[in-house]
C-alpha cells in the first residue's frame, strides 16, 4: 500500500519495465483504491512525485491535532484563489496539507456557503484522509468519517 498525490491510497500490484524512447524504464503499477484507476509511476522518480508509505498511528494524532485547532486565520482572497491554493496543497500528497484544507474548508462553511468547487475539494480531502486514517488505524472507514465529522460538529 502507498499513497500518490491527489488520487489517494493504493496498492502497488507490479513492478514492470518498458521501452520509453528507446529507453528501459522501470515503473510501479498502482491500482487507485478509490477508484479502480490503475497507474504507472517511474520508479526512478517515485520521490519526487511524491508517492510515499501510508502514515503511522503517530501521525494520525498529528493530523487530528490539525484538524482540531481552531485558531487560524483564513485569508480573505477569492474563491477561486483560495482554490487554486487548497489544490497546490492537496497535489503535494502531504496528508498533513491535506488535513489543513479540509479543516480551512470547514470554518469556512460555517461563515458563508462554500462554492461548488470548494464542496468539492472538500469532499476529495475528507476521502483522502479517511481511506488513509483508516488503514493507518484499522479502522472502519465509516468510523474515522463520523469521528472527522465529531470534530466539526
Amino acid at each position: 500500500m502507498a499513497v500518490y498525490p491527489a488520487h489517494g491510497v493504493g496498492v502497488i500490484k507490479a513492478i514492470e519495465t518498458q521501452s520509453v524512447g528507446g529507453v528501459d524504464q522501470s515503473f510501479y503499477v498502482m491500482k487507485i483504491l478509490d477508484n479502480d484507476m490503475t497507474i504507472m509511476i517511474p520508479t526512478a522518480n517515485s520521490d519526487n512525485v511524491g508517492l510515499r508509505a501510508i502514515i503511522s498511528t503517530e501521525e494520525v494524532e498529528k493530523v487530528m491535532e490539525i484538524l482540531r485547532e481552531r485558531d487560524i486565520k483564513i485569508s480573505s482572497q477569492t474563491w477561486n484563489r483560495r482554490y487554486r491554493d487548497y489544490m497546490e496543497k492537496i497535489k503535494t500528497g502531504s496528508v498533513f496539507e491535506v488535513a489543513v484544507v479540509l479543516r480551512d474548508l470547514y470554518i469556512l462553511k460555517d461563515d458563508k456557503e462554500l462554492s461548488y468547487g470548494e464542496r468539492k475539494m472538500m469532499d476529495t480531502a475528507k476521502n483522502l484522509l479517511v481511506k488513509e486514517i483508516s488503514l493507518a488505524k484499522n479502522m472502519d472507514e465509516d468510523q474515522v468519517e463520523q469521528l472527522i465529522e465529531k470534530l466539526f460538529a
